[in-house]
């Protein structure tokens, strides 16, 4: 008989059977409910559970690699699959889309002990999977005509629509550096490693271009900007701190020039439109 076509009639038989094919559980307790049989009998059903066990974990490796290919090349290929089968028993998938599974990656290392001494690894997660969500997240399609509205709406009654899969990280690690070194060869990996060992703290934005999810550095004043704008703040509301933020530029940096960060924001996908929040209209 198949292990699974004898369906459990109990929750604690369907808890033993749920924890013994993700490898959390003791074997043990899922046999002791098994129809009795032979010792031959519940070797068989030991060795189809194990098949069950295997196929899991396969599954889960390739799925958490195809959503954290750099978590996976910093790891190696060995410690990352351990992660993966343990991670798999400890926050095993609760939809039917594997895609869907993996967000409580980045928690799960933070509180993994092994990795203390790793403690960029939780940000470079986090980074990837707003990557991975950005990928699939729902098109946004642009409205150039609504740019008039900046010039014929009071600022404080619109607001600009982001593109597909906008997020921003605060992160104390040079997690951009570290994954477009690995994707892009941009930087290099030895600067960014550098930049690891002097602890550089990198605020990031990911949003998606076209197909393709970008994710690169975010200036204290852009960061405040987009943060604003993504909880559906009046543009007039989002621009009045960024001058505080930044009243003569970071260091040796010009001051924030909004205007010239539209223009690239409106060229590279990040903004798509203006939206008047009187009407919920974009275009006039």
């Amino acid at each position: 008989m198949n292990l699974l076509e004898r369906r459990p009639q109990e929750p604690q038989e369907q808890q033993a059977l749920l924890q013994a094919v993700l490898g959390a559980g003791d074997d043990a307790a899922l046999l002791r409910w098994l129809p009795g049989g032979s010792a031959a009998e519940k070797q068989l059903w030991q060795r189809g559970l194990q098949a069950y066990r295997a196929n899991g974990q396969a599954l889960a490796e390739r799925a958490l690699a195809g959503a954290y290919p750099v978590l996976a090349q910093l790891m190696g290929e060995e410690n990352f699959a351990l992660l993966a089968r343990h991670f798999w028993a400890a926050h095993p998938p609760q939809r039917g889309d594997i895609a869907c599974w993996g967000d409580a990656l980045a928690g799960f290392i933070d509180a993994a002990p092994q990795l203390a001494d790793e403690p960029c690894l939780g940000d470079v997660a986090r980074l990837e999977w707003l990557m991975h969500l950005a990928a699939s997240a729902a098109d946004v399609a642009a409205d150039l005509p609504s740019f008039t509205l900046l010039a014929s709406r009071d600022p404080a009654l619109i607001t600009l629509t982001l593109g597909a899969g906008v997020a921003l990280l605060a992160s104390r690690y040079p997690v951009v550096s570290i994954v477009n070194a690995h994707l892009l060869g941009r930087p290099t990996l030895q600067q960014a490693g550098q930049l690891l060992r002097e602890r550089r703290a990198e605020p990031v934005l990911v949003w998606r271009q076209g197909f393709k999810p970008r994710v690169r550095n975010s200036r204290a004043a852009e960061h405040l900007l987009l943060d604003r704008l993504m909880a559906g703040r009046p543009l007039l509301d989002a621009l009045d701190p960024l001058a505080a933020v930044n009243p003569v530029g970071d260091g040796d940096a010009p001051a924030f020039d909004f205007s010239a960060w539209l223009g690239e924001a409106v060229q590279t996908g990040l903004v798509t439109g203006v939206r008047d929040l009187k009407t919920g209209k974009e275009s006039t």
